[in-house]
């Protein structure tokens, strides 16, 4: 059976997946607003869902994560919820909260978050795990998780360091402060700001010009740049050379070369 293309859908009550523009362009929308996109069970439950669906699509070039709620990206876990758990439940509860944040880390194409607004702590988090955040000046970030007694636990302690440095990171995480927008963009906490009310155009808008490359390409200098970091960098070129060699004698690259010397738009097999 072959891969299924992701419609315009729902996915539980909280999350919306959107085509953009020739359909290779998808929003993923975070649409809980009565409560601000705090990531409850259901929720996280449901991101997961739609980045597992996203993954597979081969169709899918680029997606873009948004939020619905005019003054927030996302405010972090559900502390509501979580107040009203035992031990045992959080235990049980911790892999679905894991699932939304691996989720979005581990999909195979660039991914671009658009924040505005509050993006604290599971929140920031989502974003951090986008390869691109692009933001707009009301945005206030940050990890403010040793406050409350707990720690980052969406991949924040290993995200923000390889953004910010690993100095920078303690500083933020052990004081727990929020950032506004241009700190955080000075810092690189973000990557581009925007006017007000322009992160979402701005990245649907970037996602279009990376969604006109191929698609293998774009899928495989994912893979490399994700693989290789961390490694040293003998290691890390062989982690390119795979990668490179994985699209070298592609549809993709034979179609790119030949649109090329023919001063023409490619026409992206996929494969």
């Amino acid at each position: 059976m072959g891969a299924v293309r992701v419609e315009d859908q729902r996915f539980g009550e909280f999350v919306a997946v959107t085509r953009h523009g020739e359909g290779h362009v998808v929003e993923l929308a975070l649409d809980r607003p009565k409560a601000m996109n705090a990531v409850s069970s259901e929720m996280a439950r449901s991101i997961g869902a739609a980045c597992r669906a996203l993954g597979e699509d081969p169709s899918v070039r680029v997606v873009v994560l948004t939020s619905t709620h005019e003054r927030a990206f996302c405010v972090g876990a559900d502390l509501k919820e979580r107040n009203s758990f035992t031990d045992a439940e959080l235990v049980r509860q911790r892999p679905t909260a894991r699932g939304a944040y691996t989720g979005v880390l581990e999909l195979p194409v660039p991914t671009i978050a658009a924040v505005h607004g509050f993006a604290l702590g599971g929140g920031f988090e989502l974003a951090l795990s986008c390869d691109v955040i692009v933001a707009d000046e009301t945005a206030l970030v940050g990890l403010p998780e040793v406050s409350v007694g707990v720690i980052p636990g969406g991949g924040g302690t290993q995200l923000l360091p390889r953004r910010v440095g690993a100095a920078r990171a303690a500083e933020l995480i052990f004081s727990a402060r929020k950032v506004e927008a241009a700190e955080a963009r000075a810092l690189g906490m973000v990557d581009e700001l925007v006017p007000a009310g322009q992160d979402r155009t701005r990245a649907l808008e970037l996602a279009g010009v990376m969604a006109g490359n191929s698609p293998v390409g774009l899928r495989a200098a994912k893979r490399a740049l994700r693989l290789g970091h961390g490694l040293d960098l003998r290691a890390g070129l062989e982690v390119e050379d795979a990668a490179w060699r994985s699209v070298a004698f592609s549809g993709d690259r034979a179609e790119g070369v030949a649109a090329f010397n023919e001063k023409r738009r490619p026409d992206w097999p996929g494969e």
